[in-house]
């Protein structure tokens, strides 16, 4: 699954996200209180189940994809896996077991993200970050085996450089940064246009990222963030538009499994059968043209 805040710089994105405190319950944004919500499931699990967690912390930066975890990682590469999902190869996993730890790795990230003062956020995010969190589950008496991703997504704003009165290195950061929106747009319009003979994933990073939680197997949701300002009116139209496109998409979703040797087994007995009936079907159509 997928959530991500969208909407203009300073619209409240990161607070939606994240909040005022990783640790307060009463001031969490949506990740920690996602965390926590993962850990409570796995905690109320039947003990035959055993978990296995991996998070990771990536920045989208001047369209390079840098680790949060480990900076001298500065530009991973997008690749696709066998089953034509994409991955960022040399990523970061590290193993979690408590909220706690997940905290702990949420700070260590945060603390490396690109973060500049503009005209309208004293604290303005100058890079899209992903959160993974990556599940394994297995149980220990049928072996069998589920997975499932979450990306937790915040978005750098949109910006309107006579607005943000951007400059030198934060020029070329929002131009980054409005590039790469404006890539996810085409996105969201191919797909909610129900036109997926090409759409353009492979425009940016970002949208080669999250290419699975966009159009494939995944349950997507997007805050829409805008801003109160009368000041701010084309852009809070221009992203609830955004939203409005968003929801025409229909993904269909189905759960990651891993089969077990006999759950093999039976699927190729079935699949051996159902070919022995196609041959015998077959068999007697032939022999009823033979006879004409």
């Amino acid at each position: 699954g997928t959530i991500f805040a969208y909407g203009q710089t300073s619209s409240g994105k990161t607070h939606t996200m994240e909040g005022p405190s990783l640790e307060d319950p009463d001031k969490m944004g949506v990740i920690p209180r996602i965390v926590a919500d993962v850990f409570n499931h796995i905690y109320s699990m039947d003990e035959n189940l055993e978990f296995h967690i991996k998070v990771s912390y990536l920045e989208i930066y001047l369209d390079k994809v840098r680790d949060l975890l480990d900076l001298s990682k500065t530009n991973l590469s997008v690749h696709e896996d066998k089953e034509r999902t994409t991955y960022v190869k040399g990523a970061t996993e590290r193993f979690v077991s408590s909220p706690d730890e997940v905290m702990e790795v949420i700070d260590e990230g945060k603390a490396n993200r690109h973060i500049s003062e503009t005209n309208m956020n004293e604290h303005s995010s100058r890079s899209h970050c992903i959160f993974l969190i990556n599940v394994k589950q297995e149980n220990v008496i049928t072996q069998k085996k589920l997975s499932g991703k979450l990306y937790l997504v915040d978005l750098a704003g949109s910006e309107k450089v006579s607005k943000t009165g951007a400059e030198g290195e934060r020029l070329d950061e929002a131009k980054n940064i409005n590039k790469s929106l404006s890539a996810l747009g085409n996105v969201i319009s191919a797909l909610s246009e129900g036109n997926k003979s090409h759409v353009p994933y492979r425009d940016s990073k970002m949208t080669r990222i999250l290419q699975e939680s966009l159009g494939g197997n995944a349950r997507t949701t997007i805050i829409i963030c805008i801003s109160p300002a009368a000041y701010n009116e084309s852009e809070s139209k221009s992203t609830l538009l955004f939203g409005q496109r968003a929801k025409l998409i229909k993904n269909t979703v189905v759960v990651n499994e891993e089969l077990t040797v006999d759950e093999w087994k039976k699927r190729y007995e079935k699949e051996k059968e159902k070919c022995a009936r196609l041959r015998r079907l077959l068999a007697g159509a032939g022999s009823d043209v033979d006879e004409r």
